[in-house]
């Protein structure tokens, strides 16, 4: 199932993109937020596994969310599918899992754990804000670091520990948004918050 999984996000690779102009202003964005305090976590509580940790997203930029992004233009354009949500579950709770072995495994201070799992949570959260068409960002995914996945393990299925070549500035430079979803600028707004008050009541175990 994995080995699919890589093999299909692998494919985005072999089509050719090219840039269009960044979508967002990052740093409107941050002069928006006159209430916002950069709080910097390198070197934070004398770890010095947590060394140059605002290098990767930027001080102000804690979960890449004011990341610039700019999407391309497929010559082969890319469009969403429907797959049975037991697989979509699946695919998504083995990349849970392997977030998991990744800090568990490769960090040892569980202060440096929770700082780590927070910016990752953080992360995807903000993904939820672009679902629901709240932050002004195109609803997508930058391809060149998705198409990675498939480095991320070693022939022998260990972890593959090496520097990637990349920082979280650069996640955004190359977004690809598939098409074909069933959004409506007049309806939609309250249908996904519908959607989203189901999810949360199923999460907390109540009942709408």
């Amino acid at each position: 199932m994995f080995t699919r999984f890589v093999v299909a996000l692998s494919l985005v690779s072999s089509i050719v993109a090219t840039p269009l102009a960044a979508r967002r202003d990052v740093s409107q964005d941050i002069a928006v937020r006159q209430d916002f305090t950069p709080v910097s976590l390198s070197g934070w509580g004398g770890f010095s596994s947590l060394d140059g940790f605002d290098n990767f997203n930027g001080i102000d930029n804690f979960d890449g969310s004011n990341s610039a992004q700019v999407v391309v233009v497929q010559e082969q354009q890319l469009v969403c599918q429907t797959v049975q949500v037991e697989v979509i579950q699946q695919q998504l709770v083995i990349l849970q899992e392997f977030a998991k072995q990744i800090i568990t495994q490769q960090i040892c201070e569980v202060e440096v754990q929770t700082i780590v799992l927070e910016q990752f949570s953080s992360g995807i959260g903000s993904f939820g804000s672009d679902l629901l068409r709240q932050s002004g960002r195109q609803v997508g995914f930058d391809q060149n670091i998705s198409n990675m996945i498939s480095k991320i393990v070693n022939d022998d299925g260990s972890i593959n520990s090496s520097d990637f070549g990349f920082i979280g500035l650069d996640v955004g430079n190359n977004t690809v948004v598939p098409q074909g979803s069933n959004w409506n600028d007049e309806t939609s707004p309250a249908k996904v918050q519908e959607a989203l008050a189901a999810a949360q009541a199923a999460a907390k175990g109540k009942s709408e």
